[in-house]
């Protein structure tokens, strides 16, 4: 616990094999629940997890979204849940960077930015065509709502009753640009902070092929659009913001 709360570490994880015991055991002492959902991963991923002290989840079908929403599940109990990727990309000793804001009552979701203030990003472990596709995103979302996000980074924390509240439903890679929107949309206090971010272990599913990066691209603007379009909620509303119909 920190702070009086329970904290749950969520992390989807697919073929990470080689670097999920190092992230595992990354984790701060005061985290509560790790939990690693696996993606249908063809590897030793579930075996190094589970021997690093996480609990193992299996999420059937293909889908960041989807891995992201079987962790959920295995989190219930927790006040606020982290994200972070399983590739040790994420430096999860800066999670209390991303909690404390929570804690301190300043923010319900709280997005780590490898590229705020210059970013903290190790060269190379951000392609060129992975900012620009952020960028326009978080264009797109501060057009629409006046946000200030930099970056749709998946190392982040919401507190549990927020997350709830948004009725998160995208199984995708949009996952974490829905996130920000919808709690845009909500009018949630909102807040980001800039973390490092490293080279990742292995081979990026999204960045290693062509057809990785236009699919989650397309993927990721057609969720802004999406909640561009849909119904905003009441000033200071926190109530459920339920996914709308597809346009």
């Amino acid at each position: 616990m920190r702070g009086g709360l329970s904290i749950g570490l969520v992390i989807p994880a697919l073929d990470e094999e080689q670097a999920i015991g190092r992230v595992v055991r990354s984790a701060p002492p005061w985290v509560d629940r790790i939990v690693v959902a696996d993606n249908g991963s063809r590897d030793r991923t579930a075996v190094e997890a589970r021997a690093a002290g996480a609990l193992v989840v299996v999420a059937d079908r293909r889908g960041y979204g989807y891995a992201c929403l079987a962790g959920l599940d295995e989190t219930r109990d927790c006040d606020v849940i982290v994200f972070s990727d399983g590739d040790a990309s994420d430096d999860l000793s800066e999670t209390a960077l991303l909690v404390d804001p929570i804690l301190d009552g300043t923010a319900e979701l709280v997005v780590g930015s490898r590229v705020r203030f210059r970013g903290r990003a190790e060269r190379g472990a951000l392609t060129p065509v992975q900012r620009s596709g952020n960028a326009l995103a978080c264009f797109l979302l501060r057009l629409r709502w006046g946000a200030s996000f930099t970056d749709l980074g998946p190392f982040r924390a919401v507190r549990r009753e927020a997350l709830d509240a948004l009725c998160m439903s995208e199984t995708g890679y949009g996952w974490t640009v829905e996130m920000q929107a919808k709690a845009l949309r909500a009018r949630l206090p909102v807040g980001e902070v800039a973390v490092s971010y490293r080279k990742r272990i292995g081979t990026s599913k999204i960045s290693g092929t062509l057809r990785g990066v236009v699919g989650a691209g397309s993927r990721i603007l057609w969720v802004v659009a999406r909640q561009a379009f849909a119904h905003a909620r009441p000033a200071g509303s926190t109530r459920g913001v339920h996914e709308e119909p597809p346009l």
